[in-house]
């Protein structure tokens, strides 16, 4: 990162030293839910009856690397919206700093590089969860970091190009409730996409949930995915460079206009 992103960077960090404490709880808190309730829970139910649809692996173990990628989708997609519309309509600190020498291309590197760094602290604990929960050993849950990270970017993006386009928040609760749930409940995460209708099947493998889910399940468990590690990771980059694209047209239509 150059000097000039780094002074967003700067920023946001600063702003993130005040509040911080608020959400170290819930970062360690929802894993912990999560894993107890669906993967000890229903898992135990699942083992005694659906074994044999998780390739023999316990679903305590199968789910947890989903859930890791979810939740990296979930704040990715947090991190690129509301923050976004704060800075833009709110307290307007974007239109502030464009009397900056920072241009927008340097305040959309500090963003994403931002929510990089947040990313991988919520997708760190989480990791460090399922080590404690036996779901995945410390060498690989340090690895599946990576894909989470990733597929959160890979969603912060395209939202961050949303919510420069919108002009107030009722789109970003809409896209919450109709898109980031469905996506959390239909790709891959807990169950098997296979199981789904054939229509619905083909549409989960357009979305970057199911991806960011089957890299971090295969490398968090050490088995092969539905497709090449490569085209699971270009397919997110791909995501991620088009959201930025788009991310930085609509803001430079809001803050030059």
């Amino acid at each position: 990162m150059t000097a000039r992103p780094l002074r967003f960077f700067e920023g946001q960090a600063l702003n993130y030293s005040r509040v911080w404490r608020a959400s170290i709880f819930s970062n360690f808190l929802n894993p912990v839910l999560y894993l107890a309730a669906m993967g000890i829970g229903l898992g135990s139910l699942v083992d005694r009856n659906q074994a044999a649809e998780f390739g023999g692996i316990g679903y305590l173990a199968w789910l947890a690397p989903g859930l890791l990628a979810a939740a990296g989708m979930q704040s990715g997609a947090s991190e690129g919206s509301f923050p976004v519309m704060v800075g833009l309509k709110w307290i307007k600190t974007y239109p502030a700093i464009m009397n900056t020498p920072l241009s927008i291309l340097d305040l959309l590197l500090g963003l994403l590089s931002w929510i990089a760094v947040r990313l991988v602290m919520i997708c760190g604990i989480f990791a460090a969860i399922l080590v404690l929960f036996d779901a995945a050993d410390p060498g690989n849950a340090v690895l599946a970091v990576f894909p989470a990270v990733l597929t959160g970017l890979a969603f912060a993006a395209p939202m961050a190009a949303f919510a420069s386009w919108l002009e107030d928040d009722t789109g970003l609760t809409m896209v919450f409730r109709f898109g980031i749930v469905p996506l959390f409940l239909f790709s891959g995460t807990f169950f098997p996409i296979e199981q789904l209708p054939d229509f619905l099947e083909g549409l989960a493998y357009a979305t970057p949930l199911f991806h960011g889910v089957e890299l971090t399940r295969s490398i968090a468990l050490g088995i092969e995915s539905a497709l090449p590690t490569w085209q699971h990771i270009t397919y997110l980059l791909t995501v991620l460079v088009i959201g930025a694209l788009l991310a930085h047209h609509y803001l430079t239509k809001k803050l030059r206009t």
